[in-house]
């Protein structure tokens, strides 16, 4: 093959798998402008916010090959897409378990969002004690030529359960997967620990709520909150939507 066809084609793949990384970017930028919106929200509407905070990524092309070899998946862009669901990642971060669930239900609720698959490492752990609510999820990207459907991964656990599961990489990185005996039983026990911390905050959670129900209701009535001010909503616009909102 003489050079400028190599170049050609080099240029060619070039362009596809430029595309192909994209469409996950794409996907990525869709889920989190949803979660924003979530966050803000409940902000605004519902008073509490169940999301502490949010990273994602993107496996590099390096990675997917690497994975690609690992399990034996052949190296084009439809095995991999077919075969490979967590090119694009979320993880979500909670307080609570119950915003867990609550989050989950609200992703999936979205119209435009398809669940592919669930795994729920919360009420079934993994034998080393990791816990978290696995969602690989499908959501369309609008190209100028094209509609592509993207898997996105999607990770939602506890504070304890995300501290829990970094440090276990960690530990397994650093041993290179060979992790000694003693350690391997002190993270399960670990884990059993920030499992107890969970459901005590859950509890805890649970009582202040039902205490502060209802205390400063209305107070907050005359006013709007919005964009990290309070408008003052005027009586004359409350009374009418009201009048309005009993005729109906």
């Amino acid at each position: 093959m003489d050079e400028s066809k190599q170049i050609h084609q080099l240029t060619a793949v070039r362009k596809e798998l430029t595309r192909f990384m994209l469409s996950y970017k794409f996907g990525l930028d869709e889920i989190n402008t949803k979660l924003n919106i979530l966050q803000e929200e409940f902000e605004h509407i519902h008073d509490y916010n169940p999301i502490e905070h949010l990273k994602s990524r993107i496996k590099t092309p390096e990675s997917i090959l690497r994975k690609c070899q690992r399990k034996n998946i052949s190296i084009t862009q439809k095995s991999i897409k077919d075969h490979i669901k967590d090119i694009a990642g979320i993880r979500i971060v909670c307080s609570f378990i119950s915003d867990i669930y609550k989050i989950s239900e609200m992703i999936q609720g979205q119209q435009d969002i398809k669940v592919i698959e669930t795994k729920d490492y919360i009420k079934h752990p993994k034998p080393n004690g990791y816990k978290s609510l696995h969602l690989i999820l499908s959501i369309p990207v609008f190209f100028s030529d094209r509609q592509e459907e993207v898997f996105i991964e999607i990770q939602i656990r506890t504070v304890a359960m995300d501290f829990w599961a970094s440090l276990e990489h960690k530990i397994y990185y650093k041993y290179d997967g060979e992790v000694p005996a003693h350690l391997v039983e002190e993270l399960t026990t670990s884990a059993n620990i920030a499992n107890q911390l969970d459901e005590k905050m859950e509890f805890l959670h649970t009582e202040i709520n039902e205490a502060k129900e209802d205390k400063h209701a209305e107070s907050k009535l005359n006013f709007l909150p919005l964009d990290n001010k309070c408008f003052p909503l005027p009586k004359q616009l409350l009374e009418s939507l009201m009048e309005r909102r009993d005729k109906e």
